[in-house]
């Protein structure tokens, strides 16, 4: 027994019958348990989303809505940026794709190349989603108002442009009658979210108080999010009511009667709920198309190297493409649940 227990036994005899389950290696089987085990997870945390939705149905933001902005242009671009970043994800699949039958040819450049190519569109998908990230924490021009019945609205139309603050009185760094036309959205939206804008004059950080000259704002649309004595769900209130409740709210001089952007604790754009699950599970996909880069980072120096060339084969490759295929998929549901449906 001794004799059998230090026996040297060879791959084919291990997986029994001299046959490998599902004629693949044991890396490529393992990389598939690996894959089922995190589809679960997502899969979870997809489902848990979707019942929290339910229960909300009425208050939960729309994508196209929330997300209609494009880098260098501003708003109303409904899902387009996101519907390009989708774009280069399943572009940077394909590549993949090319890549490893690259290498069932043995075609080391080939497999370089199209590594390449991944690799960039990993790069822009990430850096796309930071970008939309950080439009989602900072909000939109309009906020989220609260209004005189105790209702929440978000805010739909063109955010008049802010010319300049006009000083009335001095503060520490501005003399009276100087014009500030520097940094003026985060200033006014600061001073909103505080309350220190009261019947159109503004009190900055450092005392001084101005007017505010602002340019009117265009097709004004207020869609109640929360229920308060006057206003349910669903609501929607446009035109003069909707800029004099609005700007009642804004101007009023009261704290914490406007939201800007999201993070944990409060969301501009709906529940409280849709911002934890947003950056729960996007930012969940995000670490593993990173992951799936630095991977692919990885792998491709070792073909560069000319290490699986050598083994004559490029199997490394294949595993990596299986991760990157994953992770493709799992962004069409995430996609599809965050921003279509």
């Amino acid at each position: 027994m001794a004799g059998h227990a230090t026996k040297e036994i060879d791959a084919a005899t291990l997986w029994g019958g001299k046959i490998s389950p599902f004629s693949t290696s044991y890396g490529k089987l393992m990389m598939w348990f690996f894959l089922v085990s995190d589809a679960l997870t997502f899969g979870g945390l997809l489902v848990a989303y979707g019942f929290t939705r339910h229960d909300a149905q009425d208050a939960w933001p729309i994508g196209e809505e929330t997300f209609n902005s494009l880098p260098f242009l501003g708003h109303g671009y409904p899902l387009m940026y996101v519907a390009l970043m989708t774009f280069i994800l399943i572009v940077s699949s394909v590549t993949m794709v090319l890549a490893v039958e690259a290498g069932h040819r043995m075609d080391k450049r080939g497999v370089v190349k199209w590594m390449i190519a991944t690799i960039i569109g990993g790069f822009f998908f990430v850096g796309s989603q930071a970008w939309e990230w950080y439009h989602f924490i900072h909000g939109s021009e309009f906020g989220k108002v609260e209004l005189a019945d105790g209702s929440q609205a978000i805010v739909k139309g063109h955010f008049g442009e802010i010319e300049n603050f006009e000083v009335i009185e001095a503060g520490h760094h501005h003399k009276k009658g100087e014009k500030i036309t520097e940094d003026l959205m985060h200033e006014f939206q600061y001073a909103a979210a505080g309350g220190h804008i009261n019947g159109g004059v503004i009190t900055l950080h450092d005392g001084t108080k101005a007017m505010i000259n602002k340019k009117a704002d265009e097709h004004m649309e207020l869609i109640v999010k929360k229920d308060g004595k006057k206003y349910s769900v669903g609501d929607r209130i446009e035109g003069k009511d909707a800029e004099k409740m609005y700007y009642d709210a804004i101007y009023g001089g009261t704290a914490n009667k406007v939201i800007y952007g999201a993070n944990l604790e409060q969301n501009e754009y709906g529940p409280q709920q849709y911002g934890q699950f947003f950056f729960f599970i996007t930012g969940f996909h995000g670490f593993h198309v990173f992951s799936g880069v630095i991977i692919n980072i990885i792998i491709m120096i070792g073909v560069v190297m000319g290490i699986y060339h050598k083994r004559g084969h490029y199997e490394m490759v294949e595993k990596t493409g299986l991760y990157w295929h994953f992770v493709d998929l799992v962004w069409v549901f995430v996609f599809t649940f965050f921003y279509l449906v």
